[in-house]
């Protein structure tokens, strides 16, 4: 899926300010900074695995939270002079960029009749009879 590559794209540009933040001993924020931004693309997978709409737009509902704590941390990390302002930009674009994917995302799964795989009517093709089942 898109929003889940371009959050990945994200986690890695994220990953120099990471280290710079070992660096000046920043480890709280380093340690908020990289939860934050792997739970962008977290919550995106594991929606999707749930199978069904509701829980992937309450999935994706918490990327978009966790895009805003990401936004938060890169102004800090500039308050601190740990990025510079180009850095800070770019990165908060990424950011705006992809909760507007996701949002968007979330009104197609809205509007969508589908429901999710979980949700199929079993049919006769995937219906296991005890015949089938051997011990």
């Amino acid at each position: 899926m898109e929003i889940w590559q371009l959050a990945r794209e994200l986690n890695r540009a994220i990953s120099p300010i990471l280290d710079k933040l070992d660096e000046v001993k920043a480890y709280g924020l380093k340690s908020q900074l990289d939860s934050s931004a792997g739970s962008v693309m977290d919550n995106i997978a594991e929606g999707f695995e749930r199978n069904g709409n509701r829980e992937f737009i309450q999935f994706l509902s918490i990327s978009k939270g966790s895009l805003g704590e990401v936004r938060s941390q890169l102004y800090r990390s500039l308050d601190r002079k740990i990025i510079n302002q180009t850095q800070n930009e770019s990165l908060q674009n990424s950011c705006l960029s992809l909760a507007e994917k996701i949002g968007k995302f979330m009104s197609y799964l809205n509007n969508s009749g589908i429901k999710g795989t979980k949700f199929k009517k079993p049919t006769t093709e995937n219906i296991i009879s005890s015949n089938d089942l051997q011990f």
